[in-house]
């Protein structure tokens, strides 16, 4: 399963990936790797596919934006081919149409590889991996995971200064004033108990002997195992084996200059 898949190597595994695909104009490329990451993400994962395609469907939207945009505002190195129609006095062409489906499938590759990592990668283990596999520095690793693990505490926070406003007659206040008056009211009280809180946290971890030192030992140790070696070669693999298939087929094309 992906899920116990190190973070770091899948992080470099969805990463490296992403970043090749931006070099690619044409249709087959995304589309094809883009069927891949949909094979692996319901075969090799345990998410449920109706909390997929609800996280997903913003992707589509965004996706058909950038496509829509593309294929009305193609610069002259995408606008090639024959004219296929007109509107408001733009012209279309069948090359600014693959650049913008391509686009769209480029963007789609990037929101199912986004979902693939966050989706099956959990924090704690995340920023350990970091620190331990990448030595990211300990101040910024459990800097981080603090910040993370303190938003659903603030998110409880401002429903409970919502509701004793409302006990309290304060209801919610229309125009531009008014909003700015109550981010006011909910701004400042969560500030303060942010930095009490942060200040708490500083105390426990100093108190636990944290001092951000690098030559320090770990409870649980990450290890990059055999399998998630395996994963990466499969991801760029995958990659490389769908660039080379594009090429042959005559479909390549990167930054406009087809191969």
């Amino acid at each position: 399963m992906i899920s116990s898949i190190n973070p770091s190597i899948k992080a470099f595994a969805v990463l490296i990936p992403g970043i090749m695909l931006g070099f690619t104009f044409d249709v087959f490329t995304p589309l094809l790797y883009f069927l891949f990451i949909l094979g692996i993400t319901f075969s090799m994962t345990d998410i449920p596919t109706l909390r997929w395609l609800k996280l997903f469907s913003p992707f589509v939207l965004i996706a058909l934006g950038f496509a829509w945009m593309t294929v009305l505002y193609a610069n002259q190195t995408f606008s090639y081919g024959e004219v296929v129609f007109s509107l408001w006095g733009l012209e279309v062409t069948t090359g600014s149409i693959q650049t913008g489906i391509s686009l769209a499938l480029r963007s789609l590759c990037f929101g199912a590889l986004s979902l693939l990592f966050i989706l099956t990668t959990d924090s704690t283990k995340l920023m350990l991996s970091f620190m331990q596999q990448c030595k990211l520095p300990p101040k910024i690793t459990y800097g981080i995971l603090a910040g993370y693990r303190f938003l659903p505490i603030f998110q409880h926070e401002l429903q409970v200064l919502k509701q004793a406003h409302r006990i309290r007659g304060v209801g919610r206040t229309k125009g531009i004033k008014g909003r700015l008056n109550q981010f006011r009211r909910y701004a400042i009280p969560l500030l303060a108990n942010g930095i009490r809180k942060a200040e708490r946290v500083a105390i426990a971890m100093e108190s636990k002997g944290f001092t951000g030192d690098k030559d320090r030992t770990h409870y649980h140790q990450m290890k990059v195992e055999k399998r998630d070696w395996l994963f990466f070669v499969l991801m760029i693999g995958m990659l490389a084996a769908v660039f080379i298939l594009s090429y042959y087929l005559g479909y390549l094309n990167i930054f406009g200059k087809r191969y």
